[in-house]
């Protein structure tokens, strides 16, 4: 383990974190930012019969597991970690170590947000602003529809070719990321709205692109987007929507609807099934809220 420190050094391991910190050129704010973090460890640590100096794996993985049982967040036990890390690179920086006990811990990976989903009425609101009785207004209606009746993303709603459309059996053909391709169903009300648009789309100049842009060219998802936004202005929805609004909102009210997750992962073309096990956590959290709101003996 190295030369080990002599016991008035230890017993002032904040003077060593001062030399650290002066050696790093760290602000005071960082400083007392990894003296707090330090000092709650070693207060555990001493409880074990250790301290900052003679720790080992098992001791680190009973404090981070301590944090994580009282609640702490995630962000916390992070830093906390990263805290212990430097702490130990300087010990063995200085040789009173030999080794670092937090490279022998299990890996952290930073939680992902959960995406913002909007409730079923205000996709239902968002879906009427257009303005049916124009030939953009239809448009905008059936690909708000297409989205939220498929989960596909802007970047393959915009880029569907007419021909990846079949009508009589109610699919469209999706190539997404990686090139991969997927079937997905997309019922009878948008259905309904395909047809529309196809008896509405112009004709010339000829486009390959179910939903074409100027000249015939590829609708940019920048041109959807602020589509999007203005209908939700318009709808009332704040904070404004971002491209994967509808998507997000398909596959989470399929979920809070009882829909299998593997089917849900298919439709919205994962390639990894831990990615949409977050919209999992979007329908529990959600149906929390409904039932705090809304149960006699929820809330206050």
């Amino acid at each position: 383990m190295g030369r080990s420190p002599m016991p008035e050094q230890r017993a002032d391991w904040e003077g060593m974190l001062a030399r650290l910190a002066m050696l790093r050129g760290w602000s005071p704010a960082t400083r007392s930012s990894y003296a707090a973090d330090l000092r709650d460890a070693q207060a555990y640590l001493r409880r074990r019969g250790r301290d900052l100096f003679t720790a080992d794996r098992d001791d680190l993985l009973s404090y981070l597991g301590k944090l994580m049982r009282d609640g702490r967040k995630q962000t916390t036990i992070r830093r906390r970690r990263s805290a212990l890390s430097t702490w130990y690179t300087f010990l063995m920086d200085q040789g009173w170590r030999e080794d670092d006990p937090t490279h022998a811990l299990p890996a952290m990976r930073k939680a992902r947000p959960l995406p913002k989903v909007m409730g079923e009425g205000s996709v239902e609101r968002l879906l009427e602003q257009p303005d049916v009785s124009t030939r953009t207004g239809i448009r905008d209606r059936c690909m708000l529809e297409l989205l939220y009746a498929t989960g596909l993303r802007v970047s393959e709603l915009v880029a569907l070719p007419l021909a990846a459309l079949d009508r009589a059996a109610g699919w469209v053909r999706v190539v997404g990321k990686g090139d991969k391709e997927r079937v997905v169903p997309y019922g009878e009300v948008a259905g309904e709205w395909i047809e529309r648009w196809l008896a509405a789309r112009p004709s010339s100049p000829p486009s390959p692109y179910l939903f074409p842009g100027r000249h015939g060219r590829m609708m940019s998802r920048q041109n959807f987007w602020q589509h999007l936004r203005r209908y939700a202005a318009q709808a009332g929805i704040s904070p404004p929507p971002s491209p994967h609004t509808l998507r997000h909102a398909f596959a989470t009210h399929l979920l809070s609807h009882g829909a299998d997750l593997r089917a849900v992962q298919l439709l919205l073309g994962h390639a990894n099934i831990s990615t949409t096990e977050i919209y999992t956590h979007v329908a529990k959290a959600r149906l929390h809220d409904l039932v705090e709101r809304h149960h006699p003996l929820g809330g206050d």
